[in-house]
């Protein structure tokens, strides 16, 4: 049973009138599987984890019974894990029992940083809601037959059906199963946050998110209402800033309406952050260039900081100089990632403006884009070692400064097989999160077979240790060593969940709402592997076989559809 609830009550005021409130569903499921220990307590297993409400039917023989209830989204020797650890959710309630046979809901109480003041409220005509796979009963001896259980699982409206993938390496299929599934389970809010430790929405998992959501249904208002929120409540890295226009010209490219970039286009101008541009064409955070009317512009009043990606070194109870996820990056003045973001910024501004008549503008934008793409090139290219650093009052580089200097274009053709064997030579030295641009990266470079060995790879920095390790949906680090307040249900560790349609089988749109279509697959090693996503004009689905190094397509696109091939025919 599902009941769809529209919510439009949100105790956070709904950020852009264009917007419709989210469509949140509440859905029925029974446990999977029913286990009794021998002191009597069952558990409960629904297959996969959810955010979601607990309803129990139990029975007693007189008034009085207690009865204690664990849910969890971790296992330890068996049973729910009582300590599980970083953000790992598990609440326990007790259930005092009536007479006869009865129904019972669990409380759920808020949670005092995931409903503070900056985190998405769940609506009260749904209440609160927890991230739990297992519901253990500790004190009961009643009957628990599977009808006992019943698991309210909260989403944004999902096409279970839209998306489609298969291959021949089952490793690849669970890894696009359990990217899929994460993009319906973390829906919960209607917007995309960052898990439930803060359910805050963030730029950056915004942006891989909304890919993740086009790839498995085809739904639009989740990112249009996220970014509305963003472009009011930004939070404080300087690349997630610049990653608002990104996320905006991906609305527009997937679905074909400009709407968003007409309502919101000089909010969209002002993240471009022009005014911190030094002399030489770069930017900077740090050199005093932060006034109040920069930050005003973007809604913000504290300064900006840089990123590269997190967590950092000696950040979250990591000892300075060992962990973190930034591959040991040198912060200057000019920072090379920061700076790959604002030039890319910049070539998605100048298109949005020429498609919007703001020709002034564009005339801006593309000579901003030049003069950051000289210095780039002048200033950050060590061409004794073949890359690029991580700032210009630095030599150490990275794999961060080279893997966006890569996806961006800023790499002319000669400099690409120095700065690949660089990145190749780093390996997986980063998060969830910036596996996201590496993987982009290296399929803009065509090395598709090491593009697939990350993909695939049982390594711990992996997208099947999240599975290893027992989540069912994407994990906010590679794992509890990488970051120790981690939560098991962040969208921004899907990013399988987009690369797989969208770059290992090639299916990317030309021209807004899929007026044409690439259709350019890298399966690596793959020798079978079939597509189906949903589109604005229908379904689209790519088949591929390759055999004695010959790869056949075979296309089913929708009436209207141009589709473009690179290097072949469609079959």
């Amino acid at each position: 049973m599902k009941v769809l609830l529209l919510a439009a009550a949100l105790s956070l005021p709904l950020p852009g009138a264009a917007v419709p409130p989210p469509e949140l569903v509440r859905e029925a499921q029974k446990p999977e599987r029913i286990s009794r220990f021998e002191d009597g307590a069952v558990l409960a297993d629904f297959g996969r984890d959810a955010f979601a409400q607990m309803s129990l039917r139990l029975r007693s023989d007189k008034d009085g019974d207690t009865v204690l209830v664990h849910l969890g989204e971790r296992l330890s020797d068996g049973r729910v894990a009582r300590n599980p650890g970083g953000s790992v959710r598990y609440r326990l309630d007790t259930l005092v029992l009536r007479r006869g046979t009865h129904d019972y809901s669990v409380r759920i109480r808020p949670d005092k940083r995931n409903t503070g003041p900056d985190a998405i409220k769940m609506p009260s005509e749904i209440g609160e809601v927890l991230p739990f796979r297992y519901c253990e009963l500790e004190g009961y001896s009643g009957p628990t037959p599977r009808r006992a259980f019943t698991r309210w699982n909260v989403h944004h409206r999902f096409d279970d059906g839209a998306a489609r993938f298969r291959c021949d390496n089952d490793t690849l299929n669970r890894i696009w199963e359990l990217c899929r599934y994460s993009v319906k389970a973390t829906s919960f809010t209607g917007y995309y946050v960052d898990g439930d430790r803060e359910r805050i929405p963030y730029e950056a998992d915004a942006l891989i998110g909304q890919l993740c959501h086009y790839a498995a249904d085809c739904e639009f208002t989740m990112a249009r209402r996220t970014l509305a929120h963003l472009l009011e409540h930004p939070t404080w890295p300087t690349e997630w800033i610049l990653q608002c226009i990104p996320v905006a010209w991906n609305d527009y490219l997937f679905s074909g309406d400009d709407a968003f970039l007409r309502a919101h286009y000089p909010q969209l101008k002002a993240h471009c952050l022009l005014d911190l541009r030094e002399p030489c064409g770069l930017i900077s955070t740090t050199t005093g260039r932060q006034s109040p009317e920069l930050l005003a512009s973007i809604a913000r009043s504290a300064p900006l900081r840089d990123i590269v990606d997190w967590p950092h070194s000696g950040s979250l109870g990591l000892k300075p100089g060992e962990g973190g996820e930034d591959d040991g990056f040198v912060y200057t003045a000019c920072n090379t990632v920061v700076n790959a973001w604002y030039y890319h910024a910049l070539t998605l501004m100048e298109q949005i403006a020429a498609h919007l008549g703001e020709e002034e503008d564009r005339a801006l934008f593309a000579a901003a884009a030049a003069a950051a793409r000289d210095a780039f090139d002048q200033l950050l290219y060590d061409a004794e070692n073949e890359r690029y650093k991580d700032g210009i009052e630095t030599e150490h580089a990275s794999l961060h400064g080279n893997m966006f200097a890569l996806l961006f274009g800023l790499v002319p053709q000669e400099r690409v097989p120095g700065v690949v064997r660089f990145i190749r030579s780093r390996g997986m030295a980063c998060s969830v999160y910036g596996a996201q641009f590496l993987l982009d990266a290296l399929y803009e470079a065509r090395e598709s077979d090491y593009a697939f060995s990350l993909l695939t790879s049982g390594a711990l920095r992996s997208w099947y240790n999240m599975i290893r390790v027992g989540s069912t949906i994407s994990l906010e680090a590679w794992d509890d060593s990488f970051k120790p307040n981690q939560d098991w249900n962040h969208i921004w560790g899907a990013a399988p969940g987009n690369l797989i349609p969208f770059r290992l089988m090639g299916i990317r749109p030309l021209e807004p709402g899929f007026a044409s279509v690439l259709i350019d697959p890298q399966p690596g090693p793959l020798k079978r592997a079939v597509m189906r996503i949903k589109t604005v004009k229908g379904p689209l689905t790519v088949r591929v076989r390759q055999s004695g190094g010959t790869m056949k397509v075979r296309i089913r696109a929708p009436r209207g559809v141009k589709v473009v091939r690179p290097t072949a025919e469609a079959v």
